[in-house]
Parts: structure tokens; C-alpha cells; sequence
């Protein structure tokens, strides 16, 4: 691909190729980069302004939910990505990071699919179980099964 200063010249007839290798200045790739308001927003500067300046507040809250759901119960995680996401839309810097961390989860994710990965893991969950079920029996054999109801006050 043939780039000039603006980075979007093409040769005539050459095949654009999409990559995931980050450039010199730091910016990976250019496709999908940048601002996804409409187009009449984006010609008047204060109203750009004030869109990004809502688009901040509306992640802002987004994520700050979802960290407050880590603790408590709630798909805190889940949450958190979504406020990304909307800050995805409007800023470079979080439509970069949203992309390290795809590419991270889906690396992560073919590595559990690994054979030997998923033989470790389940031998690691069996020996878990079977050290639990000691424990239990162990506990159940010195004090035995008594209900909630039938303690006695002390």
C-alpha cells in the first residue's frame, strides 16, 4: 500500500491489506479510528464538543458502575467493557484499548482450548474436589450432619 501524508492514497488496483501491527506513531491501524458521531454534528466544532463532552459523562458512569459492581454482585466486568465501548465511539485512545483487549481475551481464549491447557485444568479441578470431599468427610465424621434448626443455644 502506497501512503502518503494523509495515510489513505491507494496504488490503482492493489489490494488494501488489514493489519493489526501498530505503526511507528503509535496508532494501530487506521480503519475505524476516530470520532462515529453524524456527520452534522461533526461539522460544528461546539457541538462536537459538547456530544464528546456527553459521550464522556454517559461512559464515565457506565464504567464507574461497573467498578462499583465488582464488589457487589453484578456482571462488574461486562459493565466496565460497555462504558469502553461508548467511549469507543467518540475517542481514539479507548477504541485502542478496547482492540488490545479483544485481541487479549481471544488469545487468552485459544489458549484454554489447548489440549493439554484444558487436560492440566480439569486434573487441577479433580484433585481440588477430591481434597474438598476429604475435608467434608473428615468434618462430617467428627461432628456430624446437624440442621440449622435443631442447634442447640449455648
Amino acid at each position: 500500500m502506497n501512503t502518503g501524508s494523509s495515510g489513505t492514497e491507494r496504488v490503482p488496483g492493489e489490494v488494501a491489506v488489514v493489519s493489526d501491527e501498530t505503526r511507528a506513531d503509535g496508532v494501530q491501524g487506521d480503519q475505524g479510528l476516530g470520532s462515529k458521531a453524524p456527520a452534522f454534528i461533526k461539522r460544528r466544532r461546539a457541538l462536537h464538543l459538547s456530544w464528546q463532552v456527553g459521550v464522556f459523562v454517559v461512559g464515565l458512569a457506565v464504567v464507574v458502575a461497573g467498578i462499583v459492581m465488582l464488589p457487589l454482585p453484578g456482571p462488574g466486568w461486562v459493565v466496565i467493557f460497555g462504558g469502553m465501548a461508548i467511549w469507543a465511539t467518540e475517542f481514539v485512545w479507548a477504541q485502542l484499548v478496547l482492540r488490545w483487549t479483544k485481541r487479549k481475551v481471544t488469545e487468552a481464549a485459544q489458549r484454554a482450548l489447548d489440549p493439554k491447557v484444558r487436560r492440566r485444568n480439569i486434573t487441577l479441578t479433580v484433585i481440588g474436589l477430591v481434597i474438598v470431599g476429604v475435608l467434608v468427610g473428615i468434618y462430617l465424621w467428627k461432628f456430624g450432619v446437624v440442621m440449622p434448626w435443631k442447634i442447640k443455644d449455648q
